[in-house]
């Protein structure tokens, strides 16, 4: 018994229809993302501000070598500080939202210039850079766009790496909107169609469940035009609507946890990244109270780690010790995790663990992140593994068979 051949071929067709709608939808993921993003009000931008963050940062380092030790092992802790001399700050957005307030137009216009020419000039170790505007709500959109076209004004066009975040989206008719501001600020500038991306910040239940029960966040990916590069989740503006009283906010709560869950299966295989919200707990105060302040946050970015959220905004510089030292420390025993699986995967041996394509996947991508945020090198890799070089990595992030 068979089908008949019209069937067969109807099938086959309806079939090819799904999986390109599929690739078109779900391109996969992007590498390349940063481990963090250092949040710096637009009034202090200025071109010294990397330098002046890492100078803080090593301070704190040595203050606190012996609790840092103690928390990532000494060889992290020195790769820490090799770090902080080297590129403090991977990610940087100049914040004209919160943490910027309320100023005479006049002011902030001359902030917004000032700060197009700071991110024109910043070293490409930076590898994205922006702003955060204010919200596209009836009283601050007028705002919003006019801090916006005077930090191009101010850039000369758009920088390497710039992406805007867009605060308090609640409604997917804002993504529209801003869409079409991207396309205006293009076509009225003699701008590249594309050249704007933009980021959601996710900080409103609203995005998350609309009123008719469907999640709004996964729709505003799709209805971004491809300009939508992450989203980002507002910690306490989230907690705060959730009705979360003050002392319980925070990156760990349960209402924390479901949102990003959202928002990680909404982004999944779609190359937008989620990043992880702050705490606003900073190493600062009493000997105690600054040792209680980092062992918190370095337990708050390996906890995020675990989870699948591999980038999440740093609110001082103090934060950037942690940050890089959990981030270090979590991507050196995944390597030692997964490097003798990779092994046996590529000699197709046997074992306690058998992997499947999917698995290898996952465990070269997250050897590949471990060395793109500087973990460790190509050649601590190859020494666990002679055969996995980057090269047979990328093969196996890409569910291809290597040759070996």
């Amino acid at each position: 018994m068979s089908l008949p051949r019209e069937v067969l071929a109807g099938i086959e067709s309806r079939l090819h229809t799904v999986d390109a709608e599929l690739a078109r939808l779900y391109p996969g993921d992007r590498p390349g993302q940063p481990i963090h993003t250092a949040y710096v009000s637009g009034a202090d931008a200025s071109e010294t501000l990397p330098a002046e963050w890492g100078a803080v940062a090593i301070d704190l380092a040595e203050r606190q070598r012996e609790l840092l030790i103690d928390l990532a092992g000494e060889d992290v802790v020195n790769q820490v500080l090799i770090t902080l001399r080297r590129r403090p700050i991977q990610d940087l957005r100049l914040d004209f939202e919160d943490g910027y307030g309320t100023r005479p137009d006049a002011v902030e216009d001359a902030d917004a210039v000032r700060a197009g020419q700071v991110l024109a000039k910043l070293p490409p170790e930076i590898s994205s850079r922006g702003i955060r505007m204010k919200g596209l709500t009836s009283l601050e959109w007028a705002r919003a766009v006019r801090t916006l076209e005077k930090v191009l004004d101010g850039a000369g066009g758009v920088p390497d790496g710039f992406v805007f975040t867009v605060p308090k989206i609640r409604s997917l008719r804002q993504v529209d909107i801003t869409v079409e501001l991207c396309e205006s600020l293009e076509s009225s500038n003699g701008l590249p169609s594309g050249a704007l991306k933009f980021e959601l910040q996710i900080e409103s239940p609203q995005a998350v469940i609309a009123a008719d029960g469907t999640a709004p966040v996964a729709e505003a990916i799709h209805r971004s035009a491809g300009r939508c590069t992450g989203l980002h989740y507002g910690t306490y503006d989230y907690s705060a609507a959730c009705g979360i009283a003050p002392q319980f906010q925070s990156l760990e709560h349960p209402v924390a946890d479901h949102a990003k869950a959202v928002m990680q299966a909404a982004a999944a295989q779609t190359g937008v990244w989620v990043c992880d919200g702050s705490t606003q707990v900073l190493p600062l105060g009493s000997p105690d109270e600054i040792a209680a302040a980092v062992a918190r946050h370095y337990r708050l970015v390996t906890r995020s780690l675990e989870r699948g959220y591999y980038q999440g905004w740093d609110m001082g510089p103090g934060h950037l010790v942690t940050r890089w030292a959990a981030t270090f420390a979590f991507y050196r025993h995944a390597l030692s995790v997964a490097a003798p699986r990779i092994g046996r995967y590529l000699d197709r041996q046997g074992g306690s663990v058998v992997d499947e394509p999917a698995t290898a996947q996952a465990l070269a991508t997250v050897v590949l992140r471990g060395l793109s945020c500087g973990a460790f090198g190509p050649g601590d890799v190859t020494a666990l593994v002679p055969a996995a070089t980057v090269e047979v990595l990328q093969q196996l992030r890409e569910r291809k068979i290597p040759a070996l």
